[in-house]
């Protein structure tokens, strides 16, 4: 650290062709289009009804105080501080490098599969436009003997042919998606959802095709709009007949649950996957804001309005499913759905019994499409990045890689459009990211709390935002955090359980490729160690750890000045931890006089 490499000359050239956001308000709507997407609608509300209602609120915002927003100020912190994408950031360890392709490889995987979901809400789109909503009733002829319209007779009546399945739920499994009968059965391309997949890549690349001068500018529209929607669903729902009795039963408290370790297990993990962290989006989206923006604000805002919308997607949600309750005489826990069930059938099943259905219905799949389209190609910018940072050269064909990527992850995304889709969906979705990123992010506060040292890199904190931080962040980052990434990481393994979609569980051989999908990733990690050690150093074990650990020579902010200035930070505070040392070893040595001066004295006198 105390020697300038020499290819620092050009840096700032190198730092304004890698671009950077026009202003701070698109890197916070960029944030919040990342962080805020369709989980927090169609996964949050469920887990928290059914882990306590309100009391679940607890152990949830505890998390997100301990865990999830000292995780988003350390990353951001990371990106804007070396202004690098994913792969390069390592230079602050080398030895961990491996993280940096895990990040990658796991946001390659997600990528394909989450691209197809968002391609669901454009086909219930434009079978909005049909005279009569195709989920309605049975008349269709997707519909099975097995179909049964949800009225007050549903509970009492059986089909001859199996248990009963409703208009919304044989429109989406058998008209959507054609779905075949389990995972061993792949079939052929489900050509509308195929097309509407290729108009979702379209869309992203457009988004990202010349990086944040794109996605700067798209955010305005698409990670604003979704709340419009959001505020006009809340007052909708809040105004039908029964929707209290949803909300009551969505945040009623249930305190006994606070004594479940799953509970707890799941608040951490909703946090944790909910924000995003260990993705590589925060830390790219941060790699290019000015070097003196003040990103602890930041980093407490974004994940106060994630959380914040969260809970009030849960309003708009069992608001609805109130009205459905009572509309049908079901209670509210038969109709109460998570995932996929509760976004594609549940609420569209809703929504037909709702004034001008065909209107909130389109609004409600807009929603959708946009929320999930900002978390995808904020995913998709941080792996064209991280290879471009990786390989400079490439840098002036922004668009040709951004086009050959989406390219390559779109034909990987077809397996999802075929008849078996949503069962390897589900399967990748179930082991490919689960884990991996738990352990990227425990890698990333190992290097900051440990192997880096809070100090140092509190000080270069302070050295970007120009003011000092509370002692409370690198207590987070040293202790607090890890402990409850640690926790998460085996509660993940410990409550995960046989996977199963539709009722349909999955084979030994599909289980085995889902977790290969999480290994994949996760050893990167080691792997690379291995190599770095082995080929990449010399000197004995020891010593090619130590060496290993340390920040590469040009690790440090990309601009020239700012460089300068902090190398010049680095080397005083060398010196002053060196002048430190010799003074206690000083103050030692004239102890110990003074100890020998006075045993002498003593004998003497004795």
């Amino acid at each position: 650290m105390d020697t300038v490499p020499k290819d620092c000359e050009n840096a700032d050239e190198k730092a304004k062709q890698r671009g950077s956001w026009a202003n701070k308000t698109e890197f916070l709507l960029s944030c919040m289009g990342y962080a805020i997407g369709i989980g927090n609608v169609w996964r949050f509300p469920y887990l928290c009804y059914r882990n306590g209602g309100g009391a679940f609120l607890v152990p949830y915002l505890l998390m997100l105080t301990l865990c999830g927003i000292p995780l988003f100020f350390m990353e951001t912190s990371l990106g804007q501080f070396a202004n690098t994408g994913c792969i390069t950031l390592f230079k602050i360890s080398p030895l961990f490098k491996g993280a940096g392709y895990a990040i990658v490889i796991v946001n390659l995987i997600c990528t394909c599969y989450y691209n197809v979901i968002i391609s669901y809400p454009l086909l219930f789109i434009i079978n909005s436009f049909r005279a009569k909503l195709p989920w309605v009733d049975c008349s269709n002829p997707w519909n099975t003997p097995n179909c049964l319209e949800l009225t007050s007779r549903y509970l009492n009546i059986s089909t001859a042919h199996g248990m009963p399945k409703t208009p919304a739920d044989e429109f989406f499994h058998n008209k959507i998606l054609q779905i075949s009968n389990n995972v061993n059965e792949i079939g052929t391309i489900v050509w509308p959802l195929f097309w509407c997949n290729v108009i979702a890549w379209i869309v992203v690349y457009v988004c990202i095709m010349k990086g944040v001068k794109t996605v700067g500018k798209v955010v305005y529209f698409t990670a604003t709009f979704p709340f419009v929607i959001l505020f006009i669903l809340l007052i909708r729902g809040l105004t039908l007949p029964g929707a209290w009795d949803g909300v009551f039963f969505y945040l009623y408290p249930e305190w006994n649950q606070l004594t479940n370790l799953k509970v707890w297990a799941d608040a951490a993990i909703q946090i944790f996957f909910s924000l995003g962290p260990g993705w590589g989006g925060i830390i790219n989206m941060a790699s290019f804001n000015n070097f003196n923006n003040n990103n602890r604000r930041d980093s407490i805002l974004v994940p106060i309005l994630n959380c914040g919308t969260s809970i009030l997607a849960g309003f708009v949600v069992f608001s609805v499913l109130g009205f459905m309750s009572k509309k049908t005489g079901l209670p509210v826990s038969t109709v109460a759905t998570g995932g996929p069930g509760l976004a594609f059938v549940t609420y569209p099943e809703a929504i037909t019994m709702l004034p001008l259905p065909h209107l909130w219905a389109i609004i409600f799949f807009i929603m959708l499409f946009l929320l999930g389209l900002d978390s995808c190609f904020v995913q998709i910018e941080a792996i064209i990045s991280s290879i471009i940072d990786e390989y400079p050269s490439l840098r002036k064909s922004k668009m040709l890689v951004s086009l050959v990527s989406c390219f390559v992850m779109f034909l990987c995304s077809i397996l999802f459009v075929t008849n078996g889709g949503m069962y390897y969906l589900q399967l990748f979705d179930w082991y490919a990211a689960s884990i991996s990123v738990i352990l990227i992010c425990l890698v990333e506060v190992v290097i900051v709390g440990w192997t880096y040292g809070t100090d140092r890199f509190v000080s270069d904190v302070e050295f970007m935002i120009k003011e000092k931080i509370h002692w409370w962040w690198p207590l987070c980052w040293k202790y607090i955090t890890p402990i409850i990434l640690t926790f998460i990481f085996f509660t993940t393994i410990i409550f995960n359980t046989t996977i199963t979609y539709h009722g349909v569980i999955y084979p030994e051989w599909s289980v085995t490729l889902g977790w290969s999908s999480c290994l994949l990733s996760i050893l990167c990690i080691p792997m690379y160690m291995g190599y770095k050690l082995l080929y990449l150093s010399e000197g004995d074990l020891f010593e090619r750890i130590k060496l290993s650990v340390k920040p590469s020579l040009d690790w440090g902010p990309a601009l020239e000045h700012n460089r300068k200035e902090w190398l010049v930070r680095c080397v005083f505070r060398k010196q002053l931890a060196e002048l430190h040392e010799r003074l206690e070893e000083n103050a030692a040595d004239l102890v110990h006089q003074q100890f020998v001066q006075l045993a002498t004295t003593e004998v003497l006198i004795k």
